[in-house]
């Protein structure tokens, strides 16, 4: 178990002269020439947590060796633009923040929004209203009120809002916040309540629409921007917890005749609606039945997903991405929501967490995804709070009993890719010749290129990196995840 008080990560190192050279016909290509990499590893079983471990230099290369296991960078071919990474800032999160001494608030905010010692967050996701991470369930209104007049979001002011606030403040004054609805009010609903599915009454189409548009104008006049909003989390998943249905016909006519045309209607034509926000297995149903519709598609910035179709013991079906890009290019994929379910006490090193996050993080990169975000952002000791017990882990937990926090291995894998890839960054082309590794490449707008290369095997392996007519050799530990930046 690795306990630490305070977090310090190295800086990212740079160098003066730009990797960017002109060709004959004056166009920008990336060039090794000359040029350092500089590595970034986290292993199981070793002190190293995006640590430094080395630097060296591009040389000429021959033809790769079959015998040889290789990465091919191709800087020529670039594909989606990067959005962000971040987590989910939910009342349990606040309220677990509130209770560390100050000293470790202070810690814990750099060290997810610091760029420089800690992993660089770059965005975050809010619930309106509760989730099954809160504390009890609650709404903004008082019961049956159709018309929306008792609507305030003085619940939030104890823990949640400050929370927000310190979260952008940390972030340097700004932090993309998008929001998403686990539940409509109960008298809204066939079931009578918040929990255990049901759906939204006809009749409540207007007056829910009107509640997303009244949570964005709150959080703005307490001066929290929103980027956007998901329509409904996990609207297939009768939960125990807040849950709501929708299908597909469903989700595609309240978007289009409601939710839409309130959102213009109030003045919020800006913001970003993301549809689905549930797993990849059904994902392209989904984006067929409402991106296919053009009077529903013009509401829609993207589509959202999860990864919970492995809780059925499944593996993700990635390829479901790729039949979205290529049906839909004018849309995009954001990782919504992960998490490691099932919380076990004393398990915070548990290593296949942090490679369940690698894994994800790099084939939904590399199928397209824009932005991607983890849960809860931290959690208490036991894996909460949550008011249906509903425990998971965090790749940060707190120990309120002693004020400790907790940095999971999870933490670090999802840094290898938040710290060094900023929003605006291009994903470059990027191969494996042996499935022993996983890797994606982004080149940042400053001329930078990261390549991430997880190896979840259980032996070492050396490997060449090879950008265009030039190669460097590298080596990664077992079960281990590095950054390369150059």
């Amino acid at each position: 178990m690795k306990r630490i008080s305070f977090l310090l990560v190295a800086g990212m190192v740079f160098w003066g002269c730009s990797p960017i050279d002109e060709d004959s016909a004056g166009v920008q290509k990336f060039s090794t020439k000359n040029k350092i990499v500089s590595v970034y590893t986290t292993a199981e079983n070793t002190d190293l947590r995006l640590t430094p471990t080395g630097t060296s230099s591009f040389e000429p290369a021959e033809q790769a060796k079959e015998t040889e296991v290789s990465i091919f960078v191709n800087p020529e071919k670039s594909f989606q633009t990067f959005w962000g990474i971040g987590g989910a800032l939910t009342d349990a999160s606040a309220e677990v923040f509130a209770k560390l001494p100050v000293e470790q608030q202070e810690a814990f905010l750099k060290s997810y929004y610091d760029v420089n010692e800690g992993i660089g967050y770059t965005l975050a996701r809010v619930p309106i209203h509760s989730c099954d991470f809160s504390s009890a369930s609650f709404t903004y209104i008082s019961d049956t009120d159709q018309e929306l007049r008792t609507f305030s979001i003085d619940h939030d002011q104890e823990f949640r809002i400050p929370f927000i606030k310190k979260a952008i403040q940390a972030a340097g004054g700004e932090l993309p916040l998008y929001a998403s609805p686990w539940s409509p009010p109960p008298h809204m609903k066939s079931n009578g309540e918040m929990l255990h599915g049901g759906s939204l009454l006809p009749e409540y189409y207007d007056s829910w629409a009107l509640y997303y548009t009244k949570f964005i104008k709150a959080y703005e006049a307490e001066g929290m921007p929103i980027w956007g909003i998901t329509l409904q989390n996990e609207p297939m998943a009768t939960q125990r917890w807040e849950s709501c249905i929708y299908t597909a016909e469903q989700e595609r006519d309240f978007l289009k005749n409601h939710l839409g045309p309130t959102m213009v209607r109030e003045g919020l034509h800006d913001k970003k609606i993301i549809v689905w926000d549930h797993n990849r297995d059904l994902i392209a149903n989904r984006a067929h039945t409402i991106f296919g519709d053009p009077e529903a598609s013009k509401y829609a910035w993207g589509i959202g997903f999860h990864w919970y179709e492995t809780w059925t013991g499944s593996d993700p079906n990635y390829n479901n991405l790729n039949n979205v890009t290529e049906s839909y290019p004018d849309k995009k994929l954001v990782f919504t929501e992960g998490c490691a379910e099932r919380f076990i006490d004393g398990r915070y090193e548990y290593w296949p967490n942090a490679e369940r996050y690698g894994n994800s993080m790099i084939n939904d990169f590399n199928h397209g995804t824009v932005g991607w975000t983890d849960w809860n952002i931290l959690l208490d000791e036991t894996g909460g709070p949550n008011h249906v017990g509903n425990l998971c882990f965090a790749p940060v937990h707190a120990d309120t009993k002693t004020g400790e926090l907790i940095y999971t291995p999870t933490y670090y894998y999802i840094g290898h890719f938040s710290k060094f890839i900023r929003p605006g960054a291009k994903r470059i082309s990027t191969s494996a010749s042996r499935t022993h590794l996983e890797s994606t490449s982004f080149l940042n707008e400053d001329g930078k290129m990261v390549t991430v290369v997880m190896n979840h095997t259980d032996d070492p392996i050396d490997y060449k990196l090879y950008v265009g007519t030039n190669a460097v050799r590298e080596s990664i530990p077992a079960h281990a995840m590095q950054t390369l930046l150059y």
